[in-house]
């Protein structure tokens, strides 16, 4: 079975690809609707919390960490 892989999308959202279960605090899954990519928020504007729905763009989200700096 291939790894998942979590990419940082600059002033985006965290782009989840391969295969991962995601799961809430309950532990309750959330229905990916067979998906293996999708993506997650950062920037707390999106209506569809936890996914990303594109506001990053419309609220001047900015982020662009790399892993060299942590």
């Amino acid at each position: 079975m291939a790894d998942a892989r979590i990419q940082m999308k600059n002033n985006g959202p965290f782009v989840v690809s391969g295969p991962a279960s995601f799961v809430d605090a309950n532990g309750d899954a959330f229905d990916l609707k067979g998906r293996e990519v999708y993506a997650l928020c950062r920037c707390t504007a999106s209506a569809s919390q936890p996914f990303c729905d594109g506001s990053h763009g419309k609220c001047g989200f900015e982020s662009a960490e790399t892993a060299g700096e942590a």
